[in-house]
């Protein structure tokens, strides 16, 4: 007896359940653009100087 075929039949997997499936709920949010290592610094040594200064 071929017990593979017994049963019932096996659920797609990783199929959209409706065309619209992927279109609902809020929009992807976009990253802001990454701060570079300048301006990290400059930003950190601002910091550290106002709070030096205070």
């Amino acid at each position: 007896m071929d017990y593979g075929k017994s049963g019932n039949p096996k659920a797609a997997k990783n199929n959209p359940r409706t065309p619209d499936f992927g279109k609902k709920g809020a929009p992807a949010s976009v990253k802001p653009p990454r701060e570079t290592q300048a301006a990290l610094l400059a930003r950190m040594k601002a910091a550290a100087a106002a709070k030096a200064a205070k």
